[in-house]
């Protein structure tokens, strides 16, 4: 009990202290370099309630903090301040840290860190679209640090379309699925006939990844009319992945006229996945 109490003293004092500095420092015009580090090493602290307290600092000081933050993401040997660093870098929010960022991403050997580079890539909307098309495009890269970048863009999504739609059709298959996917707030927004058209062709694209996340996407959509019959006709892909995801995207739109052709589908299909989701199908759209 008594262990438990000191420990709470000592999480209230450091956060009071972490407070205290915040203050000290951000009252002034203009932070020092030493104050800056002070900041920087109050992010290695282990609670977290004083990381932020440290981090918000640091955002306050604003882009005069970003060398010694970059050097913090990027060179620090202590995990929790590299992490915390790049989640600071997104308060901050100076675009100038892109670079760093994306080499954080792609070459930290801690997932959190890497995550945490991944939230502050994002916001930086259609600045930060090309640097993840280079990440996207390069084949050294693992499957998480490809995952990152894909939902860095979509979720970047609407605020930079036209950049999105040339990547859609980039002739790099990681990029253009990326980017398809990444059009559905766009679409859903705007309706753009061109952004449509893109869809459109990507769902008949010669490398199958493209077509799947094309048939995602028609799912996640209000109902676009003139890909309906490609939908169903997809059914009879020899891909399993692709005949499961317009399966699914057709249960998403409650296609009716794809009753019958699931049924026939059920009568041949051998993959014991795609059975079980045709079933499902079957059940969903009936009622």
């Amino acid at each position: 009990m008594d262990n438990y109490l000191n420990s709470e003293i000592t999480t209230e004092e450091e956060s009071e202290k972490a407070e205290g500095d915040k203050q000290n420092i951000v009252s002034k015009k203009k932070s020092s370099q030493k104050d800056i580090k002070l900041l920087i090493k109050g992010l290695s602290d282990e609670n977290g309630l004083v990381r932020r307290n440290y981090a918000i600092a640091l955002a306050e000081v604003g882009s005069a903090a970003l060398p010694e933050l970059i050097k913090a993401l990027l060179n620090s040997k202590n995990v929790i301040q590299r992490r915390a660093a790049a989640k600071t870098l997104k308060l901050v929010n100076d675009p100038s840290a892109l670079p760093h960022l994306i080499k954080a991403l792609t070459s930290d050997s801690d997932s959190v860190v890497q995550f945490s580079a991944a939230g502050a890539i994002a916001i930086f909307g259609e600045a930060a679209v090309n640097h993840l098309i280079i990440v996207l495009e390069n084949q050294e890269y693992t499957e998480m640090q490809y995952g990152l970048a894909a939902w860095c863009l979509e979720f970047i999504g609407a605020k930079a379309s036209n950049a999105i739609k040339k990547a859609a059709k980039s002739k790099n298959t990681n990029v253009k699925s990326a980017a398809i996917s990444a059009l559905e707030e766009h679409i859903r927004q705007s309706q753009d006939q061109e952004a449509i058209q893109i869809v459109e062709r990507a769902i008949n694209d010669t490398a199958e990844n493209v077509q799947i996340e094309a048939i995602k996407l028609v799912g996640k959509l209000y109902r676009i009319e003139s890909l309906i019959p490609t939908l169903i006709l997809k059914l009879k892909h020899k891909n399993p992945d692709i005949r499961k995801s317009s399966i699914l995207s057709l249960i998403q739109l409650n296609i009716n006229e794809a009753i019958n052709p699931l049924r026939d589908l059920l009568k041949i299909e051998q993959d014991k996945n795609v059975i079980a989701i045709i079933k499902l199908a079957i059940k969903k759209i009936n009622n």
